[in-house]
């Protein structure tokens, strides 16, 4: 009886520890996070945003471009772009700097470097008047605020938005108006531009700028095509005659 109680007693240990060698298994210890062995709190998040970081010298983008040079482009670019800009070259660059923000993201999505460059990206980008550019910067205000609302700049990006945002890009160009004749009277129904609709809640304003009319080419006054057929030749004079004239003929 005795041997039979201590067999079942050895049967339950074994069972009580393999149940919970397979907890273990199953729910990962957090002593393996070697952030959590920081004493203190300030060291432990110092140790997360350093393991989220991209490495320093890895290239994002089809132009390989590094974090710093992501950042150098935008602040570069929002330097020349002046007030406002469309300038190809400008807008080109700018779409290269943010493809490569757009795979650092990716990558590294929890990297706190990331902040400064949405920032800086959506400095820029208000200058750029296109609308595709300026809803980019709307996107990215909305990103910077909800993953970064603790640092700088979430903090200023939010107050940015409380004021609003206005998107600014130019509508199509159209042809000038023929000139009148002199002396015809001008039309009386001008048309008048429409304002902008108000927008709808957690939507930006817009304002959309009309640019200058654009002259029509000048249509090219034909030409009379050169004729194939050869032109008529000039009558030729009369050739002098061998023959004597009736006055000069001599009678006997």
């Amino acid at each position: 009886m005795n041997r039979t109680l201590a067999i079942l007693c050895a049967a339950l240990v074994v069972a009580a520890g393999s149940s919970a060698a397979a907890h273990a298994a199953a729910s990962p210890s957090k002593s393996h996070d070697p952030c959590l062995t920081k004493p203190s709190k300030y060291q432990r998040m110092e140790c997360e945003e350093y393991n989220s970081s991209a490495p320093g010298d890895e290239y994002f983008g089809r132009m390989k471009m590094s974090y710093l040079g992501i950042n150098n482009t935008f602040h570069d670019v929002f330097v020349e772009a002046g007030p406002y800009t469309t300038n190809s070259n400008l807008i080109n660059k700018v779409n290269f700097a943010d493809e490569a923000l757009r795979q650092w993201a990716s990558r590294y999505p929890n990297d706190p470097q990331l902040a400064r460059s949405y920032f800086l990206a959506i400095q820029v980008m208000k200058k750029i008047y296109t609308r595709p550019i300026q809803q980019e910067a709307w996107t990215y205000m909305h990103i910077l605020v909800s993953k970064f609302p603790s640092t700088y700049f979430g903090r200023v990006m939010k107050a940015d938005l409380a004021k609003g945002f206005t998107e600014h890009y130019f509508a199509n160009a159209q042809l000038c108006p023929t000139p009148l004749p002199s002396g015809a009277p001008a039309p009386q129904n001008a048309p008048v531009a429409t304002p902008s609709p108000t927008p709808k809640p957690g939507e930006p304003r817009v304002q959309i700028i009309d640019p200058p009319c654009v002259q029509p080419s000048p249509v090219p006054t034909p030409t009379a095509a050169p004729s194939n057929f050869p032109s008529p030749a000039a009558t030729p004079a009369a050739a002098p005659s061998n023959s004597p004239s009736p006055a000069a003929t001599h009678h006997p």
